[in-house]
């Protein structure tokens, strides 16, 4: 089969998960190929989409909650929203991407290509039967204005929510979130260790901004670095944010017992080696740590659908949290005097997460008959 899976650069997340099923694909012999629709555009402005979303979230994370909280409001009005219009005015480069892209089945793990596909159903232009996959733990405001043909989301219990917003049951299939194949390996805490150079006799604790780096990281590294311990490490990973890594390295460089790294592809082996993490609640982030099985503690959301997949992981057990910086390190030092309570967790994450999401949903796209026209 040939198989377009269509993402975009707002965040690490969605491209994560559709490399993730990229990966699958290709590895059952199938032909799959995955770009970004906004690249196709000479546009500037929609070059720049990623980019002003990525600045939008680092420095004003407030305002991004307000257009969030804005849009669930805007879900309840009945007409399409300005995020449909907009991509709307892509349908036209999108049709001549299939031209010479032909696929059999559409993959869209972000709304923004969901909306597309919809506006050109809506022009009468014919497309590929498509999969929508919902990579937070919510639907997401103006999901419920596109029309793909299945809609693949993180848990069953999550079936009512999105149905409540108008995806029909029978579209509805709860795989889970696909992760990348290094999330799930068979690798020991040792081994992983071994191959980035860790000590086997130091307690690791891993802080993570998520690809964008965004959250109070530098107030809960102050914190950490004060009531570290001697036989601690602190491993902090800033993403794509540079200033945060330039100012943490600045401030911390030179001290014993921490590192500060910038954007890494070994991120599944550093949250298989360390004991503990502290992740700010982006969806796939949340996921690829309970697949890989570490205590979590969730950082401070950015206002909107990471507020909802904390709320998820701490309902079922899979993380801990708190509202001030200082507190979710002090939990960090409760969780290390009581492993049981660790082990709990990971037990949590097993039970309520699934492993093999990518393959599942591998297994949808070849029940797919291809080149079905809407």
């Amino acid at each position: 089969m040939n198989i377009l899976i269509l993402s975009c650069d707002t965040g690490g997340g969605h491209n994560t998960a559709g490399l993730a099923v990229l990966e699958e694909l290709k590895r059952r012999g199938h032909h799959a190929e995955m770009i970004d629709p906004f690249h196709l555009s000479q546009n500037r402005i929609a070059q720049n989409v990623g980019s002003c979303y990525v600045k939008l979230v680092q420095r004003r994370p407030r305002l991004f909650g307000f257009a969030y909280w804005l849009g669930m409001i805007v879900t309840k009005l009945p007409f399409k929203s300005p995020v449909y219009y907009a991509n709307k005015r892509m349908s036209d480069l999108m049709a001549s991407c299939f031209a010479q892209h032909p696929a059999d089945v559409l993959v869209a793990p972000h709304l923004f290509p969901a909306e597309i596909l919809t506006s050109m159903k809506k022009k009468g232009i014919s497309c590929p039967k498509s999969i929508f996959i919902s990579t937070d733990y919510a639907c997401i405001p103006f999901t419920e204005e596109t029309d793909c043909d299945y809609y693949v989301i993180p848990h069953r219990t999550l079936i009512k929510n999105f149905a409540r917003r108008g995806i029909p049951l029978s579209k509805i299939k709860p795989l889970g979130i696909p992760v990348r194949s290094s999330f799930t390996a068979a690798l020991s805490k040792k081994q992983a260790r071994e191959k980035l150079g860790l000590s086997p006799n130091l307690t690791y604790c891993l802080v993570a901004g998520g690809s964008m780096g965004a959250g109070k990281v530098k107030k809960l590294v102050k914190y950490l670095v004060l009531s570290r311990r001697s036989q601690e490490h602190i491993i902090v990973i800033c993403g794509k944010n540079d200033s945060l890594k330039h100012a943490l390295s600045h401030r911390f460089g030179t001290a014993s017992g921490i590192t500060v790294l910038g954007l890494t592809n070994e991120m599944a082996l550093y949250m298989r080696a360390c004991d503990l993490l502290y992740s700010k609640p982006g969806g796939l982030s949340s996921t690829e740590a309970a697949v890989t099985g570490i205590p979590l503690i969730h950082t401070t959301p950015i206002p909107g659908c990471e507020t909802a997949n904390r709320a998820f992981f701490r309902r079922n057990g899979m993380s801990i949290s708190a509202k001030s910086t200082i507190h979710q390190a002090v939990l960090g030092q409760k969780l290390r005097k009581h492993p049981q309570k660790s082990e709990q967790m990971i037990e949590n994450q097993k039970k309520h997460i699934s492993r093999d999401a990518a393959s599942k949903i591998c297994d949808l796209i070849e029940t797919m008959e291809p080149h079905s026209a809407s």
